[in-house]
């Protein structure tokens, strides 16, 4: 079922500014696009993939409409803010699936002790150990693993096959995805006798309101207290935290970093994709790291560090331009050399004293 452009228009309370009445069956990316799809321009760096767009519609805010020129059979809706717009109209191109039913699957294994919520679905397959407690409207899908002891806010979903170890605590809406594994042994070993000696890891994990765990992220309980992720956090998948660790709220990691034993962040912290970061470090609030860096001490307030072994964006930058100048600065060096020796064979013959090493260069 297609749209009109003044109609999605409308819905996104934004300006039409070509042909409302072009009928739009899809939403794309600009570089895909077709006749009949809308699409939008996130920023202006994005305004030079509108060169060869193809799309019926833009979605995009009025000062990049201004400067730009599109063909005559492409519409722009011009809003406020392009992407909350674009996010609007998606599900009018798209399949939403709703939540499964209500009820509690023949085919789960509940402990008798297990107190669960109502207005919760628990798939066929998922095991719920004793003296578990789940919240209201919790969704826990097939395969799931609620080891004993573990706390369910309200609204938390579990996907399949995803993993809680005992006494995990998750916070009100909580979403962690399939294959995750929550509150697994820290990697915590002494070295006695030519071997090494587990540490038993008898603390916890919490996870506060409204974070999200990616899939097969992993993040491990600590030793003695809680290894912990703030209200809002979101952890893409495959990010590894250790044990002891304490993350800040609204933090953003992307897939693959790991964080070492015992690190400690604050609020509105960002990582980049392959971040790895060093035991006991403290990464303060609003501090970013860009994607591959290695962190090997504490970085401060709301700076932004790059490269391995991380340090400051400028600082880094300014090695790597130097680091380009290398081959340059070399044949500088030679040329000098050559330059050099020439001048001290001169002089020597001047003075009637040329060695004889000079002679031979000569």
């Amino acid at each position: 079922m297609g749209h009109t452009v003044g109609s999605l228009a409308t819905l996104v309370q934004g300006e039409v500014r070509g042909e409302s009445d072009r009928l739009i069956c899809n939403a794309a990316a600009i570089e895909s696009a077709g006749p009949d799809a809308v699409t939008f321009v996130l920023d202006e760096s994005h305004v030079k993939r509108l060169e060869a767009c193809r799309a019926g519609a833009v979605i995009l805010n009025a000062k990049i409409a201004s400067g730009v020129t599109v063909a005559a059979s492409t519409s722009l809706i011009v809003v406020a803010d392009p992407h909350a717009a674009f996010m609007q109209i998606l599900p009018k191109f798209r399949k939403i699936r709703g939540r499964p039913a209500r009820g509690i699957s023949p085919q789960a294994h509940i402990s008798p002790g297990a107190i669960i919520g109502a207005d919760c679905y628990v798939g066929p397959g998922v095991t719920i150990a004793e003296e578990v407690e789940i919240g209201t409207g919790c969704d826990i899908h097939p395969g799931a693993v609620i080891s004993a002891g573990c706390r369910l806010g309200n609204d938390v979903v579990v996907h399949p096959n995803a993993v809680l170890y005992q006494d995990v605590t998750l916070g009100d809406r909580v979403i962690i995805h399939s294959g995750a594994v929550i509150g697994a042994d820290g990697f915590g070993y002494r070295f006695t006798d030519g071997r090494f000696i587990k540490i038993p890891q008898l603390g916890t994990v919490e996870i506060h309101e409204d974070a999200e765990i990616g899939a097969c992220t992993t993040i491990d309980r600590g030793a003695i207290g809680p290894t912990i992720v703030g209200a809002g956090t979101k952890l893409d998948n495959l990010v590894m935290i250790a044990h002891n660790c304490e993350l800040g709220k609204h933090n953003v990691f992307a897939s693959q970093v790991g964080l070492a034993g015992s690190c400690t962040t604050g609020d509105y912290v960002r990582l980049g994709g392959q971040v790895g970061i060093r035991d006991h470090i403290r990464l303060n609030s609003g501090c970013m790291v860009g994607a591959k860096g290695g962190v090997h001490k504490d970085i401060p307030e709301g700076e932004i560090w790059i490269g391995y072994p991380a340090t400051p964006e400028a600082e880094q930058k300014r090695l790597v331009f130097s680091l380009k100048r290398v081959p340059e600065m070399r044949d500088q060096v030679r040329n000098l050399e050559k330059q050099v020796a020439a001048l001290m064979k001169q002089m020597a013959e001047l003075q009637g004293e040329a060695p004889e090493e000079l002679r031979k260069a000569g």
